[in-house]
């Protein structure tokens, strides 16, 4: 009798341990069965009201999700799949919004009022996002405080008065920065210490370095800064990609820190697309980014950085997520643009003239030869040619040539305006088609204007009749000079 009440006992002891066991890991397997994400949202007073979950990627903004908040004012963003990591926006009807950490805790709640959502926010089940506010409002008073000693500047009425307001102003911008590398030091391992740490900028040393001559380096401060401007960017980590700063970071180094020419911009679009290979969505952004800016880019020859990108990223098989369509596109793209960049030789051209004799573009004798190609059907042609003649007249006595190629087959027509127009200079027509014009110079419409220096080296293309006089007075500046 006494056997059989321990055994029931040791019994009970071990369906204990079992629910105590099945206790500890259902959280767990629950937990372990979250996928995907749920984002709620309550402002009270907005009641039946379409909202919008947005994300920042790059130098843009972009809505991912769009749903209507219920009669309390809520509002709830599900997906099947867990949204990657970075800084997204809850976006109100009026376009207000306010930034939400999206990293490992994508199930939480976040309930604020329309009028200032930032000082009345309450989070819960998201210690980054509870984190965060905290750290906003207290940099909303830095904010105000920076606000009111600019003010200051309106009534100071002496340089003192000035320099008083403006250690005033530098004092606040390093309490803001204290700001951020208290939270760093208290908070290492979250996804807003990471953000703060990638936004600082590089210091540069007081101590300036003397030369060889004897004179203090004056590119050292340039040259320091933009040496260590990517130092606190983790190129491995794409949650970058998704913060306000580092499409704006990219254009900055890109722009204003790299020398504007072809040459140094591709120099340059190789170092980043080289760091960027850390993580393969970063690489897929910077290369695209420098591709796109540059093939849509409104400055003479810098066309010559989207040939670049495209025979070293493209053509070489780099860029694997293009589709076969739009990489044919684009390498049919480059290809039309190469043999008429700046600073290459213009491609040969030997056409008839209206007297049926040949002229050859590089026998042309001129200081500068303005290549230009037009269509007399063309109504823009009709009011950018006589602008042209007038720049010709005004400078053919100092060496200026016209080649000018009628893109039509029609002869009667091309000879017609000539004569009503007078246009004394090289007319050519390739009514034959014996030449391959279009290609070469990448003709899709008209008129189309190119500067030659004596030795047939494109100076310039694609200008203006109206900036025609200005190029060529700079070009004849810079020849005398």
């Amino acid at each position: 009798m006494q056997f059989h009440l321990i055994l029931q006992q040791l019994k009970i002891m071990k369906l204990k341990k079992y629910l105590l066991l099945l206790i500890l890991v259902f959280p767990l397997i629950i937990s372990a069965q979250k996928t995907g994400y749920q984002i709620i949202v309550q402002v009270p007073t907005m009641m039946d009201t379409t909202c919008f979950l947005g994300r920042y990627y790059g130098d843009k903004q972009y809505i991912i999700d769009t749903v209507k908040s219920d009669k309390s004012g809520t509002a709830v963003f599900t997906g099947k799949n867990k949204l990657d990591g970075g800084l997204y926006l809850f976006v109100f009807p009026d376009k207000r919004y306010f930034e939400i950490i999206v990293d490992q805790e994508q199930y939480f709640s976040m309930e604020t009022q329309w009028e200032d959502p930032i000082k009345n926010m309450k989070v819960k089940g998201s210690k980054d996002n509870e984190l965060f506010y905290g750290y906003l409002n207290h940099a909303i008073l830095l904010q105000h405080e920076s606000a009111d000693i600019q003010k200051k500047f309106t009534t100071a009425k002496t340089k003192s008065d000035s320099s008083v307001v403006y250690e005033e102003l530098k004092l606040s911008e390093k309490k803001v920065q204290h700001s951020r590398d208290e939270y760093i030091k208290t908070y290492p391992t979250t996804f807003l210490a990471k953000v703060f740490t990638a936004m600082k900028e590089p210091v540069v040393p007081d101590e300036i370095p003397t030369l060889p001559n004897g004179r203090k380096d004056s590119t050292f401060a340039y040259r320091y800064y933009k040496s260590h401007y990517w130092d606190n960017i983790d190129f491995s980590d794409n949650r970058m990609l998704r913060t306000p700063f580092f499409g704006s970071k990219l254009n900055k180094y890109i722009r204003d820190l790299t020398v504007q020419v072809p040459d140094s911009i591709n120099k340059e679009a190789d170092y980043l697309c080289a760091k960027a290979k850390a993580d393969s969505e970063m690489y897929k952004y910077v290369t695209w980014w420098i591709t796109y800016s540059y093939e849509t880019s409104k400055v003479m020859g810098m066309d010559a950085v989207f040939v670049h990108m495209v025979e070293n990223y493209y053509m070489t098989q780099k860029a694997w997520w293009i589709d076969s369509a739009t990489l044919d596109k684009m390498i049919d793209r480059a290809r039309k643009i190469a043999p008429n960049l700046i600073g290459n030789t213009a491609p040969e051209l030997a056409l008839k003239d209206s007297s049926g004799n040949w002229q050859i573009l590089s026998k042309v004798k001129a200081r500068f030869t303005i290549l230009l190609f037009w269509d007399p059907d063309c109504g823009h042609c009709q009011k950018e040619i006589p602008k042209v003649k007038e720049v010709y007249e005004a400078n053919k006595e100092k060496g200026v040539a016209v080649y000018a190629v009628d893109i039509e087959p029609d002869p009667e027509k091309w000879k017609k305006f000539i004569r009503e127009k007078k246009l004394d200079w090289i007319n050519v027509n390739d009514a034959e088609h014996q030449s391959n014009f279009r290609q070469l110079y990448d003709i899709y419409s008209t008129p189309v204007i190119y500067i030659l220096d004596e030795k047939k080296v494109i100076k310039a293309k694609r200008i203006g009749a109206d900036q025609l006089e200005e190029v060529l007075t700079h070009f004849m500046n810079e020849k005398k000079s």
